[in-house]
């Protein structure tokens, strides 16, 4: 059978690493216990019956109980199937205005996208040296397409 836990959020990595060990060591009869990146606050314990998870759950900080309603496996499968990102918009040659980090505010060349590391090289415009600088794509945004007039 296959239980969900409530945990404190931003807490699962730890407290599945922590219910590992407590299981380990008093040898109870948990077989898998599953963290999915992408839900927040639940972690998923495959054990013999709801008795053992008492036991696992009992006196674990951050752990604030679990759903008596046991999960199939094809629920968490659809949670864990990672989900394909929608194409990325920025192409080289495009302008983009830089959202967060030491460039706020400031608008760029786009250079090269390396899609794989999910990063992209741009070069400042409004600067007295351009220099190449490798960013996120998550902190630019779309400000013109290349070959666009203002």
């Amino acid at each position: 059978m296959i239980y969900t836990i409530r945990v404190t959020s931003g807490q699962e990595k730890i407290l599945s690493e922590i219910l590992m060990k407590k299981a380990r060591a008093e040898k109870l009869s948990i077989y898998s216990i599953v963290h999915v990146e992408n839900v927040k606050g639940y972690l998923f314990v495959e054990s013999d019956d709801e008795n053992t998870l008492v036991k696992l759950i009992q006196k674990v900080k951050h752990v604030k109980g679990f759903l008596k309603q046991p999960v199939t496996l094809a629920e968490i499968e659809k949670l864990v199937k990672a989900e394909k990102q929608p194409a990325l918009i920025i192409e080289s040659g495009d302008t983009v205005e830089m959202t967060s980090g030491p460039f706020k505010g400031e608008r760029a060349k786009v250079l090269k996208i390396d899609e794989a590391k999910d990063e992209i090289t741009v070069e400042l415009i409004e600067v007295a040296v351009p220099i190449p600088v490798t960013v996120k794509s998550k902190t630019v945004r779309l400000f013109q397409k290349a070959g666009q007039d203002e």
